[in-house]
């Protein structure tokens, strides 16, 4: 039996593939239509997608269609209309999300940046305020905090007792906080 316009409901639920293909040749206009003015914004892929999931879904749900051939033109809209717009809302979420992870990424690559201008910029200041010191304590804190010496290794390079070596730490200590803290407060 040949499938025409008062045939093709009832042999499409039967699941009769001629009936699939008379849909497809005398509806694939409306559906191609409303799939493109719903998804024309995202892309090509999207309106093939939404028009192959329509058909899909009148192959797997023509049972459930429930009137006569003359309706069909409407449910086959509503249905192509109603997956266009699943398929636009959930393309929509998913550009949404790389879009905040590349803003993500991006601000993550600013905050490295910056922190380590910050981090150089902060070495140039200490290594400034160091040269200004005498020049024992220049050559003991170069030696503990650049070439990473114990405090005794220290005291014998310099022939200094550990205590001289800790005193001389702890006051040029105190001599550069007050040093960056004077240049933070003229700035």
């Amino acid at each position: 039996m040949r499938c025409n316009s008062n045939n093709f409901v009832t042999r499409l639920q039967k699941q009769k593939e001629d009936a699939l293909e008379y849909v497809i040749e005398h509806y694939s206009a409306l559906v191609n239509a409303i799939a493109y003015k719903v998804l024309s914004g995202i892309s090509k892929d999207a309106i093939d997608d939404c028009v192959n999931d329509v058909y899909l879904a009148v192959w797997q749900n023509a049972g459930q269609f429930k009137g006569q051939p003359q309706d069909f033109k409407k449910w086959i809209g509503m249905m192509t209309k109603y997956k266009a717009i699943d398929l636009f809302r959930k393309l929509e979420k998913q550009q949404a999300r790389e879009h905040s992870d590349d803003l993500f990424e991006q601000k993550s690559k600013n905050d490295e940046v910056t922190e380590q201008l910050v981090k150089k910029e902060d070495s140039k200041d200490l290594l400034l305020a160091v040269s200004k010191l005498e020049e024992i304590d220049r050559d003991i804190f170069m030696m503990k905090y650049y070439l990473q010496l114990s405090n005794i290794e220290i005291a014998e390079a310099l022939n200094l007792s550990k205590a001289a070596v800790e005193n001389r730490l702890y006051r040029g200590k105190k001599k550069l906080a007050t040093m960056i803290q004077l240049k933070e407060r003229l700035i």
